[in-house]
């Protein structure tokens, strides 16, 4: 039998575990009303880098070291696939996707991963069943967009597609290259600084394009990027960290399959966006082609926000 403790702590792996699903599964939504008010780049960039410094000073004060010049390369490298080009291109694409559409296809991340790891020399083999597990998320994205594939397309909206899919490719590169060269440091400082080193390109990109004239302190606009610093990256984030290091990855990875779920419905309900047999159908396909490939595979970190 388990001790009170014990049971204590089960308790708080799975509130955590809980909270992950959730608020993960919330942003979607939130960085598609932000990028309605606010400029792409300066939004993400400027929510990286608080909730990076936020981290950064936590950990400092708790006795954390910093990695050694190597290790600040390799976190610079994989903040910059991670979080400047993947999270960064969801945030541009979603001034015209709408936010449960973006969710399905950052939720396809897991085919890429089985791709590209297929190709490596030491990657994990492409087996039959992660083929079809591969053609079965890409079939429920064709039937994601087969009612926009019969009628004449936005221009906005199709460029914003085709690059979204960029993204999960990105984020499946760099927890690759993390994979094979971890930072030698508390997983949270490493993903402090990989915040911080994101947010500030982030923001020199937007800087660059003219953001800051754009920027303005509507109110919506900055209640979305105050939920995305505290309830994205600082509870998110810190959440999943500790649920690694309480609960098997395997049980920890089922988030991924709950959080597109999460961000179809809140589009629907709150933005109107579309939910139709089409949507729900492509949804269902997709997710089990996931969970099929996600079968013959060690579960890693899943999707991203």
């Amino acid at each position: 039998m388990p001790s009170t403790s014990e049971k204590k702590e089960m308790v708080k792996a799975y509130s955590a575990w809980g909270a992950v699903c959730l608020f993960w599964g919330t942003t979607y939504l939130a960085i598609r009303i932000g990028v309605r008010i606010l400029p792409p780049a300066l939004f993400a960039g400027i929510r990286f880098t608080i909730a990076g410094f936020i981290f950064f000073l936590f950990l400092r004060l708790r006795g954390y070291s910093l990695p050694n010049r190597k290790g600040l390369l390799d976190a610079a490298v994989v903040g910059i696939a991670l979080l400047v080009t993947a999270n960064g291109l969801v945030v541009w694409s979603e001034q015209w996707v709408p936010s449960g559409l973006t969710a399905l296809i950052v939720a396809t991340l897991p085919l890429w991963m089985a791709v590209f790891e297929g190709f490596l020399p030491a990657g994990d083999r492409l087996t039959v069943k992660k083929i079809s597990g591969i053609l079965m998320g890409f079939c429920g994205l064709l039937i994601l967009f087969w009612p926009d594939l019969k009628s004449s397309l936005d221009m906005g909206y199709l460029r914003g597609v085709l690059v979204l899919f960029l993204a999960p490719c990105s984020w499946a590169a760099g927890s690759i290259y993390s994979k094979h060269r971890p930072v030698r440091t508390n997983p949270l400082m490493a993903a402090s600084l990989q915040m911080i080193i994101a947010g500030f390109i982030l923001m020199s990109i937007g800087a660059s394009f003219g953001e800051f004239r754009r920027f303005v302190f509507e109110p919506l606009g900055v209640g979305a990027l105050i939920y995305l610093i505290i309830f994205g990256s600082i509870v998110g984030y810190g959440s999943f960290i500790y649920v690694l290091s309480k609960l098997p990855a395997s049980k920890v990875s089922m988030y991924a399959y709950i959080n597109p779920v999460i961000a179809v419905i809140l589009g629907w309900l709150v933005l109107g966006e579309r939910m139709d047999g089409w949507m729900i159908t492509g949804t269902a396909v997709v997710l089990a082609g996931v969970v099929v490939v996600n079968s013959e595979r060690t579960p890693g970190k899943t999707t991203f926000h």
